[in-house]
């Protein structure tokens, strides 16, 4: 009988799912984004998904196969390691590949895309030890490095045209700088329904159809991959925030806005909802406890809505970093209960009562034990 121990980082899971089972669901819930990324911006979009994919499943395989030492004896072991690595492959680095490749725009090239997924794999999660734990999410970090790297700012149009035929289309990062900036009527306009299907809008592969995203956030919730509340509160914080922002913006006929009708708009616009479901919702980064991830959700929706408000930029993978950042710390003051506390129950007023007066007072004789001695 194996009496050994198994000790393991957070999270972790009360059931009997796997950290591979829930990644596969993750990567399913992920093809709505790449197939409509394909459609939207045709071969590029499809080589940009390829090649992150395989870098990213290339490198973790290279790092594992050095750090095991399957060079060594002149490649004696390196069937075994490679045995030892397909048998512990969680599917993290396919994960995280085909994240990185949904938040980039088509125009990368290439071989910024393997960099990019060096950064994340090897740097990110593999120098920390590995799945579970990573200190930021390598997604988000890679598409920093990348935007740090190589000024990442040229969005190209989908192959779709908008809906509305007599609008032109945005090129901006975050497809909406007239609502962000409230300065006046833009020369070309577009829906909130081309915003929503990604028709005539310019932006990154897999952030360009929200109904795609939608769709992968509801198979998530339905097999019970993440909270269905953590991604609606992230939601209406950041868009009742950016509507505030956008109150106070003067516009060019004089005055000030404040529309609730920018609601959607702002919501529909950049990667904010696909950060809020697949990038913000990681198990590894975000805190534990439900106080916690309250905490972190309002927070990172208000300093998404702030900074992009000011910057006129996409910054929801900075924000992702700087929040991960934060987690240990969150994690710290928002104590979670210990799994199988119970909380004493509390002694009843009357036992507590009685118990005390028997304590106080000495035993008195009982009075028909008092009259018999009497008798007697």
């Amino acid at each position: 009988m194996d009496n050994s121990v198994v000790i393991s980082t957070p999270p972790h899971v009360k059931s009997k799912r796997t950290t591979r089972g829930i990644m596969l669901d993750v990567c399913i819930a992920l093809l709505p984004c790449a197939i409509a990324g394909i459609v939207y911006f045709g071969l590029p979009a499809f080589i940009i998904e390829l090649c992150a994919v395989l870098s990213c499943v290339a490198v973790e395989f290279v790092y594992f196969f050095i750090a095991n030492k399957g060079f060594s004896k002149k490649c004696k072991d390196a069937g075994k390691v490679c045995l030892r690595w397909w048998k512990q492959f969680d599917f993290t680095s396919v994960v995280t590949g085909l994240i990185l490749a949904l938040i980039l725009p088509a125009t990368v090239k290439w071989y910024e895309v393997i960099i990019g997924s060096l950064f994340a794999i090897a740097v990110v999660k593999m120098l920390f030890g590995g799945t579970g734990k990573n200190l930021v999410n390598p997604a988000s970090a890679g598409r920093v490095f990348m935007f740090l790297s190589f000024a990442i700012s040229t969005y190209t149009a989908c192959n779709i045209p908008a809906l509305n035929f007599e609008s032109g289309i945005f090129t901006d990062a975050t497809n909406l700088s007239w609502l962000l900036t409230g300065d006046g009527n833009p020369t070309t306009k577009i829906t909130v329904l081309d915003l929503f299907l990604g028709t005539g809008v310019a932006g990154c592969i897999g952030e360009t159809c929200k109904l795609a995203i939608i769709v992968g956030y509801i198979y998530l919730s339905v097999r019970n991959v993440i909270k269905w509340w953590q991604p609606l509160l992230f939601v209406a914080v950041f868009g009742f925030t950016a509507v505030f922002m956008s109150g106070f913006a003067y516009v060019a006929t004089g005055g000030y806005i404040f529309n609730m009708g920018l609601f959607l708009p702002h919501l529909f616009s950049g990667g904010v909802l696909f950060g809020a479901v697949f990038m913000f919702t990681d198990y590894v980064t975000s805190p534990k406890g439900v106080y916690g991830q309250i905490f972190y959700y309002v927070i990172a929706a208000v300093l998404v809505a702030v900074l992009r408000y000011f910057t006129k930029l996409e910054v929801t993978s900075f924000v992702i970093m700087l929040m991960n950042l934060f987690v240990p710390l969150i994690d710290r003051y928002f104590i979670r209960k210990p799994f199988g506390y119970k909380k004493e129950k509390k002694v009843k007023e009357k036992a507590q009562t009685n118990a005390t007066a028997k304590i106080a007072d000495p035993v008195a004789p009982d009075a028909n034990e008092k009259s018999d001695k009497e008798g007697v």
